[in-house]
């Protein structure tokens, strides 16, 4: 870099830069400093996401029962797939206590819990490529900016040498150092962004089918675990009680 500026010293370049291409810069740099920042964030975010996502699904499909595998992820309910399932398992209860025809209720609550894992697995995914965004459009704008900066000091260099009626190295440098400086600090944002966020796009598919693998199983237990006896057609409906799943434990 220090060779890339006047008298080998980059702020000496900025002492003497034009106020637009200081302004370039600083926004690069602040671009540059929030993709740092997400980038170590996330990768601890999505890591251990990745890894309860995973541990949560061999959880559940090794309990006796769906009330305890619940619970068995209820230890840990900073993990995707324990809100996913969380907001399932409400629905069911809501479900339970319905006063829904028992025939009509198995179809109604299965589609319900479908919309619900759906909308689960879709919010939890949201809240982790949440600022994401902000790498992506880092990526693209960052050469562009800097591009900016670049084409700002090469019409200085040619403004200089106009004025001083010479083509010398001495009246252009500091112009086409500016521009050397900006397109390179412009590809240093971009190139770290565009890694950072094609890196983090393959955990967040790897999240999404540990999510779309468990909402499955899920599923499934509830098809082989939960089922409503019918009502007696004698027993007054004030009589009757709401909770009709034939488990025990619900």
């Amino acid at each position: 870099m220090d060779a890339l500026t006047p008298h080998g010293g980059f702020w000496t370049m900025l002492a003497g830069a034009t106020p637009t291409v200081i302004f370039v810069l600083s926004i690069l740099g602040v671009m540059s400093l929030g993709c740092w920042s997400i980038i170590f964030v996330k990768l601890f975010v999505l890591t251990s996401a990745r890894k309860d996502s995973a541990r949560d699904y061999t959880v559940f499909q090794e309990a006796e029962s769906l009330r305890s595998a619940m619970q068995a992820l209820g230890r840990h309910k900073q993990s995707p797939a324990y809100n996913v399932g969380a907001l399932a398992f409400e629905e069911l209860m809501r479900m339970e206590d319905s006063d829904i025809e028992p025939g009509e209720k198995a179809r109604i609550a299965m589609d319900n819990i479908r919309r619900v894992l759906r909308q689960g697995v879709t919010s939890e995914l949201g809240k982790l490529s949440k600022s994401l965004s902000f790498l992506a459009t880092s990526a693209n704008s960052a050469p562009f900016i800097g591009l900016f900066g670049t084409v700002w000091g090469i019409m200085n260099s040619f403004h200089t040498i106009g004025l001083q009626q010479s083509a010398a190295l001495a009246a252009v440098a500091p112009g086409i150092s500016e521009a050397l400086v900006a397109t390179a600090i412009g590809l240093g944002v971009a190139i770290p962004a565009t890694i950072g966020y094609n890196f983090f796009l393959g955990y967040m598919q790897s999240i999404e089918r540990e999510l779309v693998n468990f909402a499955g199983a899920f599923l499934n237990r509830i098809q082989r675990e939960v089922t409503w006896e019918p009502r007696e057609p004698r027993e007054p409906r004030e009589q009757r009680p709401r909770r009709t799943m034939a488990r025990e434990g619900f």
